[in-house]
């Protein structure tokens, strides 16, 4: 029986990668922000939540967030003096590590700080977080949830059972110390019973003056890091000036 031409094999998981021409796209979008806007700032994030920097994002569409991929950003900048964009722009790089991101905008530096200083926002903690209290259920009644639950929550470790139709803890029970990393069970329960424990905050690390080339650290930390590659900047000045 001859083959159908309608019977072809197609990978439902295929998919386009970003390559070269995305990393270079980010790169010429970076220099033409640090060509139009007058100062650049790195910052950092506690506990990210996508939706809550989204709403940064919307407060302050006069100007551009870039965030992730710091590698590709200190190529941007420039990673030392002989390869930065513009005078002094490579030291930004140095904080680009971890979850990071950077700031362009016309925006003075007190209005920046005044505002993300400001911006601080609860959250539910999740698995990996450190508890920032202790939380101790009290035995009884638990009816704010229906009695379709109490098999969940009894696979979360709750000393739980029906009595009478009603959800009820059969004992107190220690959800988790303070200092404590959280479990994805002790994050879920604390989620299940209101409890926040993150709070997703921005802080800025640093600052660059486009008009001036002026750079300026702005928060304890990374020192170790900022006097390593001063001394590593220092060696191959001399080297260069034999």
């Amino acid at each position: 029986m001859p083959k159908s031409k309608r019977d072809k094999k197609v990978s439902l998981t295929k998919t386009t990668k970003k390559g070269l021409e995305s990393k270079q796209n980010l790169i010429e979008e970076l220099r033409k922000c640090a060509d139009i806007y007058r100062y650049v700032f790195v910052f950092s994030v506690e506990n990210m939540r996508n939706n809550k920097l989204k709403d940064i994002r919307t407060a302050w569409k006069h100007s551009r967030f870039f965030f992730g991929k710091n590698k590709v950003m200190m190529i941007a900048l420039g990673k030392g003096p002989t390869d930065e964009y513009k005078d002094n722009l490579h030291k930004l790089s140095r904080f680009l590590r971890g979850e990071v991101g950077v700031l362009f905008t016309n925006k003075t530096k007190d209005e920046v700080q005044e505002y993300f200083s400001n911006f601080k926002e609860m959250d539910y903690a999740r698995a990996g977080n450190v508890a920032t209290m202790a939380v101790t259920l009290d035995e009884g009644p638990l009816e704010q949830f229906p009695h379709s639950m109490e098999p969940q929550l009894r696979q979360l470790g709750l000393p739980t059972a029906l009595k009478k139709g009603v959800v009820t803890l059969i004992k107190d029970f220690e959800v988790c110390k303070d200092g404590d990393t959280l479990t994805p069970e002790q994050a879920r329960i604390l989620k299940l019973f209101g409890i926040e424990m993150a709070e997703f905050k921005l802080s800025i690390k640093c600052m660059w003056n486009s008009e001036s080339g002026d750079f300026e650290k702005l928060t304890d930390g990374d020192e170790d890091v900022t006097r390593k590659e001063e001394a590593d900047e220092d060696s191959e000045e001399g080297e260069g000036s034999e």
